[in-house]
């Protein structure tokens, strides 16, 4: 029993090491809805054998529940997870599953088809070495189509297969496939997507997934399971380029160790290499490559490893260590290719959170060029991008980064944008090359700085921020605020929503996309104002917490006071001065905020104000008392 037991065991760990020892390629399925990219996956889940007795029993009971007639099998319902995918016959979610051949193995991401999941599929394409684009031998090339095949091809996804699904549907008829191929050669073409390959099958009866079928002897190429087998994997391509190993963690266990921990992006390091920290530009030579096995003699990328250098630099989380011979380009400002995956809308200038690589930092959209017709592939104009929409656009960033463009390291050059206050991903980006202007224009020293002008004036610089409704009185208080300090001898400037409308932002209107432009001019303006040494107020309704907040980062954080001028919106209507509200009643104003566009309130504002109780002499008392207190004046 014993020799049995040591033969079972050897013949376990001989399996294991050849299994583990297998190249790994992921692909993606996507396509419209009900092309049959859940029922290809279940499919080549049973034929590489990897379902259990009772996973095959209980999809062949759920076959029959469904409604699938015969000895016929839907292997879809393998995948379909979700109970509404099951209701409902279409994938939502991002489904990963694993199998393995005897030649390698697979992470396969079913992507949903629905145009409304489309930010589901990026993500499942986001780290595919291939792409099985499923089409419909009844439909042909859809709308769906076209934008899986334009997203597949801005992420640079390496190899592209068209299956086109069904035959047994259309009899196997040869024409209708040589017809799709046509269709989808001429569009593929516009793309530049040139190494595609075609196959026609049928994932329900599993013709040519892995055996050849005997129902299309006139298809002389490769199956689905071949084409898998024998791609090229990305892995493999990533130890050809430059070094990149974006820090993310520095390991101190005792003072004499210091190690840079992370993934090997790209390349290969060993000991003895030169490399350079960026975006410091300091460079040092690598010690030893470290791992919870041990050193090595050489790191490849895919591995994660941790780094020492024979000099003690200052590098942190979300710096990139790359080779000195092949280093990555510095820049704050890109052009870039941006995919919309929220409900909200991009609105260009307002701050969101990007994350590349281990490092998080503020970046707004200073332009969209323009967006992307999926259908004709036509270069549209656009103010915002709506969900699902695909843009070039400007993007700037609050400091410099190591980047690689997208085209040549897909690590280096990715990124995701998030909401500041949800934390919500919105967005997908791809960088394009950094603006010319990001390398021409720098800092100028200056000998006269911001604390010099405060002291000559005998005060402190700061912004006193008024927000409120349209009629809530921030113009009101803030003049008898101004009044105040005027007398008392300080400097100061009010900057208010009407005045700067005849002027600087005279080109602006009442769209979100030109509210968020107007309060980003004013936060820029106000922020010279104090370098100037002066005490700058701000009357704007301001309606959005991510301007409010993108004023604030604009300053140091003692140099900004937001002041909320809390009116209800039926006592603010009621005194309409300017008669806004009755305008915006009977249709004639567009976007009025508190009515048909959103006011969202401060949620910790540094000193409230109900007008309700409180009158324009009283509030100004109050604000003067803050800026005593504060020492933005004397006493």
């Amino acid at each position: 029993m014993a020799h049995v037991s040591d033969l079972i065991a050897k013949d376990i760990d001989t399996y294991l090491q050849q299994h583990e020892h297998k190249s790994l390629l992921r692909f993606i399925t996507c396509g419209s809805v009900d092309d049959g990219k859940s029922t290809l996956i279940g499919r080549l889940l049973f034929e590489s054998k990897m379902l259990f007795e009772d996973q095959l029993a209980a999809v062949e009971a759920d076959s029959r529940k469904f409604g699938t007639q015969g000895d016929d099998i839907d292997f879809a319902l393998l995948v379909d997870g979700l109970a509404a995918e099951r209701e409902q016959g279409i994938t939502i979610d991002v489904a990963y599953r694993f199998f393995s051949t005897d030649k390698r193995k697979f992470i396969v991401a079913d992507t949903p088809g629905h145009e409304q999941y489309t930010r589901n599929m990026v993500t499942g394409a986001s780290t595919a070495d291939a792409a099985i684009l499923m089409v419909d031998a009844r439909k042909g090339i859809l709308t769906q189509t076209r934008r899986h095949s334009y997203l597949v091809s801005m992420l640079g996804t390496r190899h592209v297969i068209v299956a086109i699904n069904k035959m047994d549907l259309v009899d196997y008829q040869q024409l209708t496939y040589e017809q799709i191929v046509a269709d989808y050669r001429r569009f593929a073409a516009d793309l530049g997507m040139k190494d595609v390959i075609f196959i026609p099958l049928s994932a329900f009866k599993g013709d040519n997934i892995v055996e050849p079928s005997t129902r299309m002897p006139w298809y002389k190429g490769p199956t689905l399971m071949q084409v898998l087998e024998q791609a090229e994997i990305d892995d493999d391509h990533s130890t050809q380029l430059p070094f990149r190993l974006p820090v993310q963690w520095v390991n101190r266990p005792h003072l004499d160790f210091r190690g840079y921990c992370g993934m090997v992006t790209s390349g290969r390091i060993k000991p003895g290499d030169r490399v350079r920290v960026q975006p410091s530009g300091k460079e040092s030579t690598v010690a030893a490559v470290v791992t919870m096995d041990g050193e090595l003699s050489e790191a490849l990328a895919g591995q994660s490893v941790t780094l020492t250098l024979t000099e003690e630099l200052d590098i942190s989380r979300g710096d990139v260590i790359s080779s000195v011979t092949g280093p990555a380009e510095i820049a704050d400002q890109f052009e870039c290719t941006l995919v919309w995956m929220h409900d909200s809308p991009l609105l260009p200038g307002r701050p969101y959170l990007l994350k590349i690589g281990t490092r998080t930092l503020t970046a707004s959209v200073t332009e969209i060029k323009h967006q992307v017709n999926i259908n004709t592939l036509d270069k549209q104009p656009a103010k915002s991008l709506e969900l699902n929409a695909i843009g070039l656009c400007n993007l700037s960033l609050d400091r410099a980064i190591a980047f690689d463009p997208y085209a040549d390291n897909r690590d280096m050059g990715s990124f995701i944008l998030i909401d500041r206050f949800s934390n919500n991903t919105v967005g997908a980006g791809l960088i394009n090359f950094a603006l010319r202007r990001a390398n021409n224009i720098h800092q100028q020293p200056l000998d006269v700085n911001k604390a010099a002008r405060a002291q000559l004036k005998l005060q402190k610089g700061c912004v006193l921020w008024f927000t409120g409704l349209s009629g809530a009185g921030k113009s009101a208080i803030a003049n008898a605020v101004e009044k105040r300090l005027f007398s008392m001898g300080q400097h100061t400037y009010l900057l208010d929503g009407d005045n700067v409308r005849h002027g600087l932002n005279k080109d602006l209107g009442f769209t979100d996309v030109d509210r968020v432009e107007n309060i980003r001019r004013i936060a820029e303006v106000s922020k010279l104002m104090v370098d100037a040494g002066l005490i700058v107020l701000t009357a704007f309704i301001s309606p959005f917490r991510a301007e409010r907040d993108m004023a604030r980062t604009l300053v140091e954080s003692d140099e900004f006071i937001e002041i909320f001028v809390d009116t209800p919106l039926d006592v603010a209507e009621q005194r309409d001065v300017k008669g806004l509200y009755r305008k915006a009643r009977k249709g004639e104003l567009k976007n009025f905020t508190g009515l048909d566009s959103p006011y969202e309130a401060p949620q910790n504002p540094d000193l409230r104000i109900d007008t309700t109780h409180m009158n324009i002499d009283s509030a100004a008392d109050l604000i003067i008392d803050l800026l005593k207190t504060r020492k933005v004046v004397c006493a």
